[in-house]
């Protein structure tokens, strides 16, 4: 689909949704897109938003792969649940159950895994360090080592979560979030179509229905950016079992989503940036993403 000013992204429904219980609590609706005979991709999202919003990217892959999506908890597609179970360790094993429900439902081949932001880091967190994947491609994943890097990483990271306990966590319409999106230094270099995809996406009708709220609340998305900087220290990249890709944002620009990420200590993975995007950078140059993600898969990865 051509990006054009007047562009709207229509997102197909899926061939198939598999529910996958979690917790007791839990359940996250598993999806499959594209061709089912393609190389077998799982993609999920950043903090706060959902798998859907990235359809300008992942549409770019769907005639040549098979392509399983998810809703980190309390995101997207899915349900809310406690608070008190909303953070990076649950996503962990969240992530790692989610794995043995697709082999399981969808039969079991080679995968590699697509992630942005909170989704890359969780992954590089599971005990199973890759073994599950043939590789990783990862987005702008939140890493840093301890040192003046991680102070102030631990200090962005405030910064940030302060700023989200004071989003907006109800409009009247979704035309209200849209309107106010193009304002946002966090999507001002996006696609056509996004501001309204990201209304669509990430909004819900309140249960009063009156209006609209985000399916991922303000202090859920805040706790996880209050707890992020003691995992981001956690990876050892020398101790994976597939090849990685990073594909990281312009690190001459600021960011306004996420604090800046030091990635200087990765040694042991394939590592590029996109000059001119920001920590939204599957939303800014799509096609670019999908063309760095396939010729890393050509050249590196087995099918």
């Amino acid at each position: 689909m051509s990006a054009t000013p007047e562009t709207v992204w229509e997102i197909p429904e899926p061939i198939s949704t598999c529910e996958v219980a979690v917790d007791g609590d839990t359940s996250i609706t598993v999806r499959r897109h594209g061709n089912p005979e393609g190389r077998r991709l799982v993609l999920s999202h950043g903090n706060g938003l959902a798998i859907d919003l990235y359809y300008p990217f992942w549409s770019l892959l769907a005639d040549d792969f098979d392509l399983i999506v998810y809703d980190l908890r309390n995101h997207g597609w899915n349900a809310l649940s406690p608070l008190q179970s909303h953070n990076v360790p649950t996503f962990v094993s969240d992530h790692d159950r989610i794995l043995e429900a697709v082999d399981r439902h969808y039969g079991q081949k080679p995968k590699v895994g697509v992630f942005h932001s909170i989704a890359a880091l969780t992954t590089l967190l599971s005990p199973t360090k890759g073994s599950e994947y043939s590789a990783y491609v990862l987005f702008d994943p939140p890493l840093c080592k301890r040192g003046a890097s991680y102070e102030e990483f631990d200090a962005a990271s405030e910064r940030v979560a302060a700023m989200t306990r004071r989003r907006t966590p109800k409009f009247k319409t979704r035309d209200e979030l849209t309107e106010v999106l193009p304002y946002l230094p966090t999507y001002q270099r996006s696609v056509p179509g996004v501001y309204e995809l990201v209304a669509r996406t990430t909004l819900r009708e309140s249960a009063d229905g009156e209006g609209y709220e985000l399916r991922c609340p303000r202090e859920y998305e805040a706790q996880i950016v209050d707890y992020a900087a003691p995992y981001a220290v956690l990876v050892d990249f020398a101790a994976f079992c597939c090849p990685i890709k990073v594909i990281g944002a312009d690190p001459t620009l600021p960011f306004s989503y996420l604090p800046t990420l030091d990635l200087s200590h990765i040694l042991t993975v394939n590592y590029d940036f996109l000059p001119e995007t920001t920590h939204l950078l599957q939303l800014e140059q799509p096609g670019e993403c999908v063309a760095l993600m396939r010729e890393f898969l050509d050249s590196s990865a087995p099918a």
